[in-house]
């Protein structure tokens, strides 16, 4: 089976000389959700930008290759790739910009070169999916933080990735909204890739989470595993999560705790 994504020996430094990431292994299978995890500048968000081009750059500090269902991301295939890969940023506001949420959602299939009949199907079809017909003709800054990631959302399923990578997809958001999202990504049939500071979201929709810190993958297994560790949680800037905490013992076994000694091996590892 090809992998939906696969990471080899990532390395990257950004042009200051800030090391950002280095020699990353990751493969994703079609299908999976995965929750990517790590403190401030582990280099969660600078990985997903690897996967769709945003960061092409390479620089004498850069290595490794990146691969979208087993295709190269380069410079001359990044069409290719962006039609697999839909990048939900971590700023909304960042991600929308036309005069009305319906707009927006059609900005992508426009640029996919398809029809004007295709794109109104695409975006309505996209914006039912989200629950924001009604919204269709609201400019995005008169939107609830809420109702501004439901737009994003739509935007992407408008142009019909086979691989969602979201960026903090419920930060800022009330309860109510970050409830809703959820359920939205747990009814999205795609390949995902979540980097999130939101243990307890990763708990509900992700079966393998990852741990990145400094630039490296620590640890990489089954979710209830590894965040129930709390010494490999504390090590790495993050906490065991409270959902975790009300569990049955029995119901993380002891073996397949993970650390950074004892972590499963990686997917990509596993997968040779």
């Amino acid at each position: 089976m090809i992998p939906a994504i696969q990471l080899n020996g990532l390395t990257y430094a950004y042009p200051d000389g800030t090391a950002a990431l280095r020699e990353v292994r990751l493969t994703v299978a079609p299908g999976e959700c995965v929750g990517l995890l790590g403190p401030n500048g582990s280099g969660k968000s600078t990985l997903l930008r690897h996967l769709n081009g945003i960061l092409p750059e390479r620089f004498p500090e850069a290595g490794g290759a990146v691969a979208i269902q087993g295709e190269a991301v380069a410079a001359g295939n990044l069409g290719v790739i962006r039609r697999q890969v839909g990048l939900m940023f971590q700023d909304a506001d960042d991600q929308l910009f036309c005069a009305t949420v319906r707009e927006d959602v059609a900005f992508g299939p426009q640029q996919l070169g398809l029809g004007p009949e295709e794109v109104a199907a695409r975006v309505q079809h996209a914006l039912e999916e989200v629950g924001l017909v009604h919204l269709g003709h609201r400019p995005p800054h008169h939107l609830s933080s809420g109702e501004k990631r439901r737009a994003c959302l739509a935007g992407l399923l408008a142009c019909a990735p086979s691989i969602l990578v979201l960026d903090e997809p419920t930060s800022g958001l009330d309860p109510r909204g970050r409830r809703e999202l959820i359920a939205l990504l747990r009814s999205v049939r795609a390949t995902k890739l979540i980097a999130t500071h939101d243990l307890e979201l990763v708990v509900e929709l992700c079966p393998r989470a990852v741990i990145l810190d400094g630039g490296r993958i620590i640890a990489d297994g089954p979710t209830a595993a590894l965040l129930d560790d709390e010494p490999l949680m504390l090590a790495h800037g993050l906490e065991r999560p409270h959902i975790l905490q009300h569990r049955h013992p029995h119901e993380v076994k002891p073996e397949t705790r993970g650390t950074k000694s004892e972590a499963p091996a990686p997917a990509s590892e596993r997968a040779r």
